[in-house]
């Protein structure tokens, strides 16, 4: 092997070949010919280089590496050392990254940038691909490695599917600004759906996507998403949107609003007391801002394509969230606005602005005997018309506990101490006298009692653990005056939670009882839980309602490895029948899941339907390519279907195919309420042709097809 060097405007490059010859000033090189050049390998049969011109010329079986990511082929290589130019003929690139390729009938690359005269482009198998991009000219830079295709022509094998005159893609997974896969479809109702959105992402610490979206038989709108991370300890997002509905479907589907607005702002930030006032405290601060505001709930439902997603809320909630935490102390401020989306005007809802608590957490004294924490929380509840109240609580539970008998019985004794002060404010929206709202204050003492003992033992195979115990619980002294005095009778009433006076009034009484628990665990040799079953009873005294409570039964055996069996049950013994009865069985395995569950609950009460409700789902990996699944909810008792989603998912390494059929009842809301429930209808289409598009999850914004089939009022 033969090596020579030489400088060209500063750049060293070495040339190694079996043979070599010179004659005046240029160079030809032969045999297994390698160059290199920078961070580029070069190989070829034959090598010519011109020491005048700086150009050298590279023959037959041409190949090319930079770095680790990108392999250049082709049968002729000229490189212009000088101008840093480099020409291959005919062009073919792999970039490893992205998996991607790309040949054409000439390639030129200057410094970072490469150009290709007509080619194609595809991430499939170059030999016969299932996809490819066929294009007049392309240019592509190696640094931020953005790809720009011109007179694009996309092929399923060879069937031309779709034209643009301009596409462009990046072959890493840097964010960047561009145009994401676009989502259509096509409805009877809302007409053919197109919707497609814009990325922008021009600095690291923030991103912005607008939506824009065309429904041409209903209207058309847009959504924004704003997303931003300020410090390594904050981020929040900012959607806002806007969609108007055309006034034909207005008036035939009896809409509340021809517009649909509104906003959501969330925000979190782990350390906001340090950051935001300088300050250099040990303790841990928090702040969790959720506020949302809309003018209806048609504004949720239009903002995504995946209609299994349709709400009917009526009433939203926007919270602040602010905390000091340390490791004996806690501060906390809640602040919770409710907006109601039936009611004309908001002025009556009751808001929570704010709540303060004070916690003290769990110490202990004379060698861990005495356990003992405070709580304190003020709740400021106002509304701009009607009664409004300022409500604190305090909560001082105490434990003094020991073992007996060699620490085999543990016991304890728990007084609590609770006591409620309200001071109302405010005139109430029935324009009774204000003495009907005395403020008051209510404080009271119970007790609680314990014994229990845990026992475990082990066995070859496996490991049994016992744990059992018995808690009394018997109320003490009571002091009450003002409101909590005067609405006693009245407002302890379960039929009167509903009245206007009773709104503030949230005591429930302590009852005489006493809880009975067994549980029990079996663990096998390797640790695994295999049995977990668990009793519990409940038994008043001293009250007409009094006696033995529901029993309640939580089992749940891991039958093999795959197989899980979960049964959690209440069995009443005044009805002699089970009020709750929840079943559910699976099998997971690496390529098959299945699970069947049943809730049945019985109210034994004929004004008030009982449930009964079936769940299950289906999920099947044939191979590596194949996924089939398949979902059904059944309500028994109203004897209607809930839903149904199944499909398949066909998966390779270039592309992702998706099919998809699915149900979901759901309740309409117009301007007049809830009314009938409809089953919607829809099939997706999903194709994901990778790297270039996510892969494919169907019902969600990744690009694909989707039709509605005609509604179906019954839900059957």
């Amino acid at each position: 092997m033969i090596l020579t060097t030489f400088l060209v405007a500063d750049e060293k490059v070495e040339l190694y070949a079996t043979k070599m010859d010179a004659k005046d000033n240029i160079v030809t090189a032969s045999g297994e010919v390698i160059v290199i050049y920078q961070d580029y390998h070069l190989s070829a049969k034959k090598a010519v280089y011109d020491r005048n011109s700086g150009e050298l010329e590279l023959f037959d079986n041409v190949r090319a590496s930079k770095g680790d990511s990108v392999k250049l082929l082709g049968n002729y290589a000229r490189l212009n050392i000088a101008k840093k130019e480099k020409e291959f003929k005919p062009f073919y690139m792999a970039e490893d990254t992205s998996r991607v390729w790309l040949s054409g009938k000439e390639g030129c690359l200057k410094d970072k940038d490469l150009n290709i005269k007509s080619g194609s482009m595809s991430g499939c198998d170059p030999n016969n691909p299932l996809w490819r991009m066929d294009f007049s000219s392309s240019d592509y830079n190696m640094d931020t490695k953005w790809l720009n295709l011109y007179n694009a022509r996309l092929y399923i094998y060879d069937i031309p599917v779709f034209y643009t005159p301009y596409f462009g893609y990046p072959l890493d997974t840097t964010r960047r600004t561009g145009l994401l896969p676009p989502t259509f479809g096509i409805s009877n109702r809302d007409g053919f759906y197109y919707e497609q959105s814009l990325y922008i992402a021009e600095q690291n610490w923030w991103d912005l996507e607008l939506t824009p979206q065309i429904r041409t038989s209903r209207g058309d709108g847009i959504y924004s998403d704003f997303r931003f991370v300020d410090t390594n300890t904050s981020k929040g997002a900012l959607n806002i949107g806007y969609f108007k509905e055309k006034s034909q479907y207005f008036i035939d589907n009896n809409l509340a609003n021809q517009s649909h607005y509104g906003f959501k702002f969330n925000y979190i930030n782990s350390d906001f007391i340090n950051q935001w006032f300088n300050t250099n405290f040990e303790g841990q601060s928090g702040i969790y801002a959720d506020i949302i505001n809309m003018n209806d709930v048609e504004y949720l439902n239009l903002s995504t394509n995946n209609m299994t997603k349709t709400v009917t809320a009526k009433q939203l909630l926007s919270r602040i969230n602010l905390f000091y935490n340390t490791d004996k102390n806690y501060i906390g401020a809640y602040f919770k606005y409710y907006k109601d989306l039936i009611k004309s005007s908001n002025e009556t809802t009751l808001q929570n602005l704010p709540a303060v608590q004070y916690h003290r957490y769990l110490d202990t004294l004379f060698e861990n005997h005495f356990l003992y924490n405070f709580d304190i929380k003020s709740n400021d509840f106002y509304r701009q018309v009607g009664k409004s109240a300022v409500q604190t609580d305090i909560n001082i539970p105490l434990s003094f506990q020991t073992s007996l008998f060699n620490e085999h019985i543990n016991a304890s004794y728990k007084p609590y101490i609770y006591a409620q002060q309200t001071t109302f404010k405010g005139q109430d929206t029935n324009q009774t006298v204000d003495s009907e709202y005395s403020n008051g204050f209510f404080a009271r003492t119970s007790h609680s009692f314990s014994l229990s003992s845990q026992l475990t033992r082990a066995f070859d195979t496996v490991t049994h653990s016992i744990d059992v115990g018995a808690t009394y619980t018997t109320a003490g002294s009571e002091l009450r005056n003002g409101y909590y005095k005067e609405r006693k009778d009245q407002c302890s009433l379960a039929q009167n939670k509903s009245l206007p006076i009773c709104e503030f009034y949230n005591i429930a009484d302590v009852k005489e009882n006493l809880q009975l628990y067994y549980s029990q665990y079996f663990y096998g040799a390797d640790g695994a839980q295999i049995i977990y079953h668990r009793l519990a009873q409940i038994i008043s005294y001293g009250d007409v309602n009094g006696g033995a409570g529901e029993l309640e039964n939580e089992f749940d055996y891991q039958i093999t490895t795959n197989l899980n069996f979960y049964n959690n049950m209440f069995y009443n013994y005044d009805e002699s029948g089970f009020s709750k009865n929840f079943n559910k069985i699976t099998y997971r395995s690496g390529s098959f899941d299945i699970g069947l569950s049943h809730m049945r609950q019985n109210k034994f009460v004929e004004s008030i339907p009982n449930t009964s409700y079936l769940t299950s789902f289906l999920s099947y990996r044939y191979n590596k390519h194949y996924t089939y699944d398949f979902k059904y909810d059944y309500d028994l008792e109203l004897d209607r279907k809930k839903g149904v989603d199944f499909g398949l998912l066909y998966k390779k390494r270039c592309w992702d195919f998706g099919l998809r059929y699915i149900e979901n009842n759901r309740p309409t809301l117009s301007k007049y309420g809830i009314a009938d429930s409809i089953n919607d209808r829809y099939v997706f289409v999903t194709v994901a042709l990778k790297p270039i598009m996510p892969s494919t999850v169907p019902g969600s914004k990744a690009s694909g097809f989707i039709y509605k089939l005609p509604e179906n009022s019954k839900g059957n």
